[in-house]
């Protein structure tokens, strides 16, 4: 009955666009006694789980799934025995039941290693906030590589050296970037403290989700790259669909696998923004 159950959700994953449903649901099923429950569990959640992982209603997980991959070393889709026992391995190594069974716990766990790996975060953790680069550090974006909904000219001149091998790289990899000059444009790197503080007061939401007023875009290592946008919504929406859309496209879930090459890890609630750590610290991620 639950086998049968599976079939019908990859057919279902399927029809909602997630990348190697069909492919994943044979290779990745050398688990299959021992964790088949946990993986139909895992892939009705997928789209069905009730939750608010940052305080505003969600249903289902995919906008997280690629990270979680990530983290987990496993490109086996929810719906399989072989990501069912990579998760409860994750759970045991972090002091969780191992239950296999994606549940909002375990995305805590999660959140937190991610937030980790970011300076500016642990930074602020500590109640400190960095001051912006010296000018003769910040260097001028080239005009293909500023996306037209919010012109950005700055960013570190380090940082834009890593980011421009990693654009090289993505469009040597992945059709989508290559055939799309738009696809990782920056649509905000450097921004004054001063003017980003003005902003943040005027739109009222300072040190919310949206906007903080000691943003990482101070320090000159930030980017917010363009992934795609869901007609209708901007480039940076935080709507649930929209962030959804965009994690399953082929630019984010390479930047997922890739980006840690160049030295640059994500925020896991945008899938846009992603900060430079330096080549060692990205390399070296899971």
């Amino acid at each position: 009955m639950r086998a049968g159950m599976a079939g019908l959700i990859v057919a279902a994953a399927l029809a909602w666009g997630l990348p190697n449903a069909a492919s994943a649901q044979g290779r990745c099923e050398t688990q299959r006694q021992a964790w088949a429950d946990q993986a139909v569990d895992n892939a009705i959640s997928l789209y069905s789980l009730e939750w608010t992982p940052f305080g505003a209603a969600e249903v289902g997980w995919t906008t997280y799934l690629p990270l979680l991959q990530k983290e987990l070393g496993t490109d086996c889709e929810p719906g399989t025995s072989d990501f069912a026992a990579a998760l409860a391995a994750f759970q045991a190594r972090y002091a969780l039941p191992a239950t296999g069974r994606f549940d909002p716990a375990t995305f805590n766990v999660l959140k937190g290693i991610l937030q980790e790996r970011r300076p500016f975060v642990m930074a602020r953790v500590r109640d400190e906030c960095p001051d912006p680069p010296p000018l003769r550090e910040l260097g001028y974006l080239e005009a293909p590589e500023e996306h037209a909904d919010r012109l950005t000219r700055l960013l570190r001149r380090d940082v834009l050296d890593a980011y421009r091998r990693m654009v090289t790289a993505a469009r040597a990899e992945v059709p989508e970037v290559r055939n799309d000059p738009e696809l990782l444009q920056i649509f905000s790197g450097f921004r004054d403290p001063e003017a980003d503080a003005a902003r943040c007061a005027a739109e009222r939401n300072c040190d919310g989700l949206r906007r903080a007023v000691c943003s990482p875009h101070r320090t000159g290592t930030a980017v917010d790259l363009y992934v795609g946008q869901l007609l209708g919504m901007g480039v940076d929406s935080t709507q649930p669909e929209s962030r959804q859309h965009m994690s399953q496209g082929a630019t984010y879930r390479w930047l997922v696998k890739n980006a840690g090459r160049f030295g640059f890890v994500p925020y896991l609630y945008e899938p846009w923004h992603w900060e430079w750590v330096g080549p060692s610290e990205g390399q070296n991620r899971p």
